[in-house]
């Protein structure tokens, strides 16, 4: 196992070197940082890792973006991969994500094929980000269930996001029909987004969450604290800001038909059993 800096062009080339496919998953995530940090790891190190494939004759990229790419604050329910980029994001993690997936996509040529998957809030045994963070903020009672309406979301299940990958890798070919592309991938099951929470919180013996919040106030509260926490030059993360009140107070899930017709694709893990196999895993892994 190598590991390096993703950023670290000499080690991305000794790390791609005789590889026939790349699978470019390293990534910043998160709601809040600088932006040249986050352009540093996400776009610059695409840029690398791009670079070192066509260098080393690496034929095929499998790129690892994210729906966020898309996401502009509305409901986005059912839509497809026509859904054009925003014009503009409240964060850094999807500004940045999207520059590397057009960075990617626009590297599809006679020389390297590439596809980018949009995998949506990856969950399950192993997870060290998504869970962590909500069972962190739940505990230190900085989560609110918002008011209003249910919103239904869809995730993905780990297992299902991995064998995405797989299925790309295995259909990619220089000229062939899933080049240059990018593809939602979820569990096709979307849910009410607290619900999904809720039970996602139990798996770890927290929850459920009762106090609630309006999603207005939400925002407001996070566009006034994105303010104070950049004027005082804050490296800590705000309990709120825009980007995840809208996250939290929106429907995002997705038509996965065109994973289904080119990849062949299809999930094969519900969210009952995705929750049973986590928890089994959490109770064998002591946590």
């Amino acid at each position: 196992m190598l590991r390096a800096d993703v950023a670290d062009g000499a080690a991305v080339a000794a790390a791609v070197r005789g590889m026939d496919v790349v699978f470019h998953c390293a990534a910043k995530a998160g709601i809040w940082g600088a932006l040249c940090e986050y352009r540093r790891v996400n776009v610059l190190g695409t840029r690398r890792v791009l670079d070192a494939c066509l260098a080393a004759g690496v034929r095929r990229f499998v790129h690892t973006s994210s729906p966020s790419v898309v996401m502009d604050g509305r409901d986005l329910e059912g839509v497809n991969e026509s859904l054009p980029y925003p014009s503009s994001y409240k964060a850094n993690y999807p500004r940045t994500k999207a520059e590397a997936e057009k960075l990617a996509l626009g590297a599809n040529s006679s020389a390297i094929a590439v596809v980018a998957l949009r995998p949506h809030l990856i969950w399950g045994p192993g997870d060290n980000h998504f869970l962590p963070r909500l069972v962190s903020r739940a505990r230190a009672g900085k989560l609110r269930r918002f008011s209003g309406p249910p919103k239904l979301v869809d995730t993905t299940y780990i297992d299902d996001a991995a064998r995405a990958h797989l299925l790309a890798a295995d259909r990619l070919r220089i000229g062939s029909a899933i080049s240059g592309k990018a593809y939602f991938i979820s569990q096709g099951q979307p849910l009410p987004l607290w619900d999904i929470i809720d039970r996602l919180l139990a798996t770890a013996g927290v929850g459920p969450l009762n106090k609630q919040v309006p999603p207005r106030l939400a925002y407001a509260a996070g566009s006034l604290l994105e303010i104070i926490y950049t004027a005082f030059a804050c490296d800590t993360e705000p309990p709120i800001t825009r980007f995840l009140a809208e996250e939290l107070s929106s429907a995002h899930w997705f038509d996965l038909s065109a994973a289904r017709r080119d990849l062949g694709y299809q999930p094969s893990c519900t969210f009952d059993e995705g929750l049973k196999r986590l928890t089994d895993w959490l109770r064998r892994d002591g946590r």
